[in-house]
């Protein structure tokens, strides 16, 4: 029988994952679309609870990404929908990757330094906002924006909780946020650090300082799937335990 945990874990990123995206109903699976833009980390889709997809089920579902030229691609906990990997792959869908999905519950969080000559900043206005996103693309990889990147309206308001890390000279040198608090739960996402400035504690004290202020506004259970290399262990010492496993699957 499927956890409350995992239902209400899976439920969460059904719903904010169509929050600002166009979504079609595609027999047992919920495919979202971000306009304008066709990264595949903002376009895929999640089957429901329990789904045992058909054959026409995911030629369909394939057909309705081609058509819009993006990757087809699913993201989903293996414990909410056991059987749809498996029917997944016979189609043609290859695994990208598994990912631990790790939860923070109030009590478990555990005290963290910030590294001298760091401050961590609640970004507020359009500027800094921006800034932050900037130091977020960097850290990982992506094109700098430069002042072509504008925040969310969920962070102009605060209901996306974000973070900044900032060096003496003001320069900021990672971010990171947590997502709308929905019916308790809420996921910390995007916690980045340019190169020069990792292996220093500055990720853990984020994600600390995210947790404690998601629990303060309610946040029961707090979670997040960490990155390769040693994201697992940073987020580990906070207080994160793993609870279930996120299944990234795509067709080439």
């Amino acid at each position: 029988m499927l956890s409350e945990t995992i239902r209400a874990l899976q439920s969460y990123i059904r719903l904010t994952a169509a929050k600002f995206r166009e979504t079609e109903r595609i027999g047992p699976f919920l495919a979202t679309f971000t306009t304008g833009n066709d990264h595949m980390f903002l376009n895929y889709a999640i089957p429901d609870d329990g789904a045992v997809p058909t054959e026409d089920d995911v030629a369909a579902l394939t057909e309705a990404f081609r058509k819009r030229g993006l990757v087809p691609r699913l993201e989903f906990l293996t414990e909410a929908v056991p059987a749809a990997e498996a029917v997944l792959v016979e189609c043609g869908y290859t695994l990208e990757r598994r990912v631990p999905l790790m939860i923070c519950t109030p009590g478990q969080v555990a005290e963290q330094p910030v590294p001298t000559g760091i401050t961590l900043v609640t970004p507020k206005t359009p500027a800094e906002l921006r800034q932050m996103v900037r130091a977020q693309n960097v850290a990982f990889g992506e094109p700098d924006p430069g002042e072509h990147v504008e925040p969310s309206p969920d962070q102009l308001s605060g209901e996306t909780l974000s973070v900044m890390a900032v060096t003496e000279t003001g320069e900021v040198v990672g971010g990171g946020v947590a997502t709308p608090i929905l019916e308790g739960a809420t996921e910390i996402a995007g916690i980045g650090v340019i190169e020069e400035y990792r292996s220093h504690g500055i990720a853990a004290a984020m994600t600390e300082y995210l947790t404690r202020e998601a629990h303060a506004r309610g946040g029961r259970s707090v979670f997040l799937t960490p990155g390769a290399g040693q994201a697992e262990r940073v987020y580990g010492r906070v207080g994160f335990k793993t609870a279930a496993e996120c299944v990234h699957l795509s067709v080439g």
